[in-house]
């Protein structure tokens, strides 16, 4: 006989009373999602490597740029979806097991696309990065929805993220490195490096070790609970004004946490410091808040749908701005140098100058991708993964 779900808990009684909550689709969250993704596309595709500006490239080892903070934004989201979608499916009465039955098929499908683009166009196996965005992704989505459909606390989550972050820390800085000698947080020395050089699968991104590892997953898998976190303030009783105030303030104070953190354990996006998941959930808690007013509760949404749009199909973005790329640098006349870099060169020969040529080609590039996500929004497709 089918199973019968009969709320028995006061955690299922409030799920209930905040179901029409999560079941309206909350705007700035797409909003945000489709910011990330813009930012995504053009950091990852200049028109050439060599002329980038500063802020549109990543930090080489400590510190932090804007563009440090687009994977991690994202991941914050991955944990507000996760609250907002299981919430309102719990309030319905499904159990856990469909839920966790839909969370193992999508981290599937997310771990196959990534494994897609990763050999795509040429399906060099034998050069397969199985680390990546996309991998982390689903990694981080299948822990941090496991996690939460167990703990089903926000306090419980809360405590579980600091002990990971110390933990995380303490093995960092503690633990001495095979084959190298005391602990250190130096590129390609560190703990984490040498577990990636002996365990992690396929090829590495900086030979001897990769920043989407194995080790740094586990603060990756914080950033994900943050944005869980984050979703549990958005379905609580509270006025909209006072999940505002909050998210603003808890925000600030993460960020304030996290740069007294960066003293001894720097905030590095290589290594996912734990100072790095306090600086980086911080900000986007501050985002999200803001446009949470600005958008949610001030109901300005005449600027939105650019953003929406991308929100909406947010990884069919991703994957699309990775196929796409490889048309563009075919050298399919023979000379040497593809469309990407005969087009780029009639950009800086307009007078643009190197750093805004390649500026300039990204946000064409962007344009170009945003087409059929346009198309697919104008039409309500959504690709549900």
């Amino acid at each position: 006989m089918p199973e019968t779900i009969t709320p028995a808990s006061d955690l299922d009684q409030s799920l209930l009373k905040n179901s029409e909550v999560a079941s309206k689709r909350l705007l700035s969250l797409d909003v945000m999602r489709g910011i990330t993704i813009a930012g995504m596309i053009i950091v990852n595709t200049p028109g050439t490597w060599e002329y980038v500006y500063p802020p549109l490239r990543h930090a080489e080892w400590h510190g932090l740029t804007p563009t440090d903070l687009v994977f991690p934004f994202f991941l914050f989201m991955v944990g507000v979806s996760i609250t907002l979608a299981f919430n309102k499916r719990l309030a319905k009465g499904m159990s856990k097991t469909p839920l966790i039955t839909k969370t193992l098929k999508r981290t599937l499908i997310i771990f196959a696309l990534a494994m897609f683009l990763a050999l795509f166009p040429d399906f060099d196996f034998a050069n397969l990065r199985v680390a990546g965005v996309l991998t982390r992704i689903a990694v981080v989505y299948l822990i941090c929805s496991l996690i939460f459909l167990q703990v089903r606390t926000w306090q419980g989550i809360a405590i579980l993220s600091a002990v990971l972050l110390v933990a995380y820390w303490l093995m960092m800085v503690l633990i001495p490195v095979p084959g190298v000698g005391p602990a250190n947080l130096e590129p390609g020395t560190n703990l984490a490096a040498w577990l990636d050089s002996v365990a992690m699968p396929g090829r590495l991104y900086r030979e001897t070790w990769d920043p989407e590892g194995l080790l740094s997953t586990i603060p990756a898998v914080v950033t994900g609970l943050t944005g869980i976190l984050a979703g549990y303030l958005i379905m609580s009783k509270k006025s909209g004004e006072h999940k505002i105030i909050w998210m603003m303030v808890i925000g600030t104070a993460l960020c304030a946490l996290a740069y007294l953190w960066d003293q001894v354990f720097p905030i590095n996006k290589n290594l996912w410091s734990s100072s790095y998941v306090l600086a980086s959930s911080g900000m986007a808690a501050l985002l999200l808040g803001s446009l949470y007013w600005l958008i949610d509760i001030l109901k300005y949404q005449r600027w939105t749908p650019f953003f929406v749009a991308f929100g909406m199909n947010a990884i069919t973005a991703y994957v699309l701005h990775g196929i796409l790329i490889d048309a563009f640098v075919l050298d399919l006349d023979g000379d040497g140098a593809g469309l990407k870099a005969e087009s780029y060169g009639a950009l800086v020969s307009l007078g643009l100058g190197m750093e805004l040529a390649s500026f300039v080609w990204a946000l064409l590039y962007l344009m170009l991708c945003f087409i059929p996500i346009w198309i697919m929004y104008k039409k309500k497709i959504i690709v549900k993964i």
